[in-house]
């Protein structure tokens, strides 16, 4: 059976190898215009907005997560025990060195204190007595001794017997004796005058414990004994109270950052540290890098370090954590182009570059570290080199571009 409409079927064929003619050359001019592709370029100007390739010094920075220490901590521990009868502050205030926190009950220290100024009353006044007895002692020896050697010379002439003479003798040497015993109770007398001294002084160190006072400038955590309980001394702790200005952000770096970091040090500078809280990229603290480890852990290969922050905003909380930029040098006069003019292909990362005769060549490029919206370019460009900032998809190297004018062009950026 033969067809009936062959001219229908004929045009429709050609219109179907027509549209996919068609198809085939409208695809996307830089589906891969990195280096090396091989796409022939069309005879359209296409407008694109270029940007100059700058110079820019470039702060080489290490950035990790850290965590925020505090400067000091200090448990408040009761030094004596006794009944707390005032607690000065609230929990949570920030409080001075010197301020009051806390009192116990001092009517026992002060009943010591009063028992051992009495007990050196009584001291003194033994010393005193024994002093007196030596003198009077002393005097009846003086007597006794005079009298004993009047007694062996009326023996020796015969006027008094021997017997007589040895009850003199040894009336001397008994009231010797007392003598003794009297400059003994004078020791003893001024040893419990120094006993009773320090008894004194201890009381009174005791009593001073009962009005306890912050050690520090700081922010007093939870109380942990309400006023009216019993403390027990040297157990019972109180308080713990933070110091937060200055304060401390710990952080690890990887070893290969080392040599860097100590270069840096040993140029007698301190290196800059910044630390921003998590969730609030408006904060930004500064401060200086004090402490390097003196070893790398070798179950992470990182080297712990140390910030040290004024916090005089008390924007840096014990405990959270935050994002560290650790600032080792800065690069000079580093080239650097707008983030988004960097293209990456199969062959890896490269840019538009407009030539004198406005036409485009793709360039690979290796880049480094990233500033804010910018890239620092270390090898591929040259400065104030054009290169293509927007309109990078409907490129292909050869390409004319447009840019520039005022009649529906794209502008210039620098």
């Amino acid at each position: 059976m033969g067809l009936r409409y062959p001219h229908i079927i004929t045009t429709a064929v050609a219109a179907l190898l027509s549209l996919g003619l068609v198809g085939c050359g409208g695809q996307s001019a830089s589906a891969d215009a990195g280096p090396g592709s091989k796409k022939k370029a069309g005879n359209a100007i296409v407008p694109v907005v270029v940007a100059t390739v700058g110079t820019r010094d470039v702060p080489m920075e290490i950035q990790v997560i850290g965590n925020v220490e505090a400067y000091s901590t200090i448990n408040v521990v009761a030094q004596v025990s006794g009944q707390l009868t005032e607690a000065a502050f609230k929990e949570g205030d920030y409080v001075k060195k010197g301020d009051l926190l806390f009192k116990i009950d001092p009517r026992a220290y002060e009943a010591v204190i009063q028992q051992s100024e009495a007990n050196i009353s009584r001291d003194k006044a033994m010393l005193v007595q024994a002093e007196a007895n030596l003198s009077r002692d002393m005097a009846q020896e003086k007597y006794a001794k005079s009298n004993a050697g009047r007694y062996r010379e009326l023996v020796s002439e015969g006027i008094v017997s021997k017997d007589q003479s040895e009850q003199i003798q040894s009336n001397a040497d008994a009231i010797g004796q007392a003598v003794a015993a009297d400059r003994a109770a004078i020791e003893s007398a001024k040893a419990n005058i120094g006993a009773s001294t320090a008894a004194l002084e201890t009381a009174r160190v005791n009593l001073s414990y009962t009005t306890i006072k912050s050690p520090i400038d700081g922010r007093t955590g939870n109380l942990t004994v309400k006023q009216g309980n019993v403390v027990t001394a040297n157990v019972t702790n109180l308080i713990s109270i933070n110091e937060v200005q200055p304060i401390y952000v710990t952080f690890a770096v990887p070893e290969n950052h080392l040599a860097a970091v100590k270069t840096a040090m040993t140029q007698s500078r301190q290196l800059e540290v910044f630390a921003t809280p998590q969730g609030d990229d408006t904060i930004k603290v500064k401060g200086k890098l004090t402490f390097i480890d003196n070893n790398v852990d070798v179950s992470t290969g990182t080297i712990k370090l140390k910030g040290t922050f004024g916090n005089e905003d008390r924007k840096l909380w014990p405990g959270e954590f935050v994002r560290v930029i650790l600032r080792t040098s800065t690069q000079a006069n580093a080239l650097v182009v707008p983030n988004q003019a960097v293209q990456t292909g199969q062959s890896g990362q490269f840019v538009y570059v407009v030539k004198s005769d406005q036409t485009v060549e793709s360039r690979p490029v290796v880049t480094g570290a990233r500033v804010d919206q910018d890239l620092v370019v270390s090898k591929g460009l040259e400065a104030g080199e054009l290169i293509v900032l927007e309109g990078q998809l409907r490129l292909a190297p050869g390409m004319k571009v447009r840019y520039g004018d005022t009649n529906g062009g794209t502008k210039k950026r620098t």
